[in-house]
């Protein structure tokens, strides 16, 4: 079968290694003009962890991840006021849990995809035409590109989406923050962050830093908005949302690198009611974002890839496994949705004494019972439907008839 993935960042990279692997003619084609440098760490586990194990990929992406002992919250003198240990948080989600820049998760990603992947950076999606037997994808070059299957996997401002569902405000649900991301140079904060993610403690916006194994530095933004629209400067208004914090942000402040190394968005959902239509499916970030509160949206769309590949692979024909894909994987990513956004005052209190409330719990965290609960609030209901996909695999071996039947 001929599949076209739109986007070339976590999700459409996983779905494109998945589904060549099981023997389907791939081309990804993005708008950007290479692979993006920014982003911020991410606590790697859940099911798409389960999901990198199963396509041979952990020891790959083990090999790009770090070791943070603590995440730590500090005053504006750089006293610690409260934290989490790692440790501690590993155990209670079984030990499967990484610490990887996205950047770094993407780039494994990347080099890992199967030779046959045709990946062409430059080439944006203008216009999507389903002809019932086949679809055609228009690229902003002229060119077109015909398929069985067009893949959604451009993130939350999904073009495909756009073109085929309609506009973005129809499904985007704004939760209030706006986020930032970048790297820099500082030897003398890298030295005292070293081997822990250090947040400011401090209520409506935060800033957070770690250090990279490069010697530069990643910060970590996020403030209270209730207006949605973006800055025209991302560097100016990163600098305005955290004037004025104390301990190491002034500096960190100052080395802002330009607006066009940056990166900066909305924290939002997206909620659809329906993932596919025809001959066209969306897949992570595209149709069900659960946004940085919750912390597992690179987690969700690589296995929500994983999932949709074995469908298209198994299923008896495209529109039973968009289907089945569907309705396995939508109360999986509602319920991480509902979770981060129960979680919004907890994440960035709104109040001192909503901070007060955050660093007693994180101090009873310490407790075994209470690290068991906070764990289960952070990670929300586990789920083995990869691990049994992977099992079920294993034992029946891939339907390579239904693959030829369909296309």
């Amino acid at each position: 079968m001929k599949v076209v993935v739109c986007g070339a960042g976590i999700t459409g990279l996983a779905i494109a290694n998945r589904l060549s692997s099981l023997g389907n003619d791939v081309v990804v084609v993005e708008r950007s003009p290479g692979p993006r440098p920014q982003g911020y760490m991410i606590d790697f586990f859940g099911a798409g962890y389960d999901a990198i194990e199963a396509m041979g990929l952990l020891p790959a992406l083990e090999d790009v991840a770090y070791r943070v002992e603590e995440a730590s919250l500090l005053d504006g003198q750089g006293r610690r006021r409260a934290g989490i240990d790692f440790g501690r948080f590993a155990g209670a989600v079984g030990g499967r849990l990484l610490s990887v820049l996205r950047p770094d998760l993407e780039r494994m990603l990347r080099e890992h995809l199967p030779p046959a992947v045709e990946l062409r950076f430059g080439s944006a999606v203008v216009d999507v035409v389903d002809r019932g037997d086949s679809v055609r994808v228009g690229l902003a070059d002229g060119s077109e590109l015909a398929a069985d299957l067009l893949v959604g996997a451009d993130g939350v401002h999904s073009s495909v989406r756009r073109l085929v569902f309609g506009d973005e405000k129809r499904f985007l649900r704004y939760l209030g923050f706006h986020t930032a991301a970048y790297q820099f140079d500082a030897p003398r904060i890298h030295d005292a962050i070293r081997g822990q993610f250090c947040l400011t403690d401090t209520v409506g916006r935060q800033m957070g830093f770690y250090a990279l194994r490069d010697g530069r530095v990643a910060a970590f933004a996020v403030h209270r908005t209730p207006d949605p629209t973006l800055p025209g400067d991302f560097r100016a208004g990163v600098r305005e949302f955290c004037r004025g914090l104390g301990w190491v942000v002034p500096e960190a402040l100052d080395r802002c690198p330009p607006s066009e190394d940056v990166y900066y968005d909305q924290v939002a959902q997206i909620v659809m009611p329906n993932w596919s239509r025809g001959r066209v499916v969306l897949v992570g970030d595209a149709c069900y974002a659960v946004s940085p509160l919750a912390g597992q949206g690179a987690s969700l769309g690589i296995a929500g890839a994983y999932l949709l590949a074995h469908q298209v692979d198994q299923a008896p024909s495209l529109g039973d496994a968009l289907a089945e894909y569907e309705r396995l994987w939508r109360p999986i990513a509602e319920e991480k949705q509902k979770t981060a956004r129960g979680g919004a005052r907890w994440f960035l209190p709104t109040s001192p004494t909503q901070l007060r409330v955050r660093r007693a719990a994180l101090l009873a965290a310490r407790l075994p019972v209470v690290n068991r609960y906070v764990a289960a609030v952070v990670a929300g209901k586990s789920t083995a439907l990869i691990r049994n996909l992977r099992a079920s695999a294993d034992a029946g071996g891939d339907c390579g008839s239904v693959r030829s039947r369909r296309g």
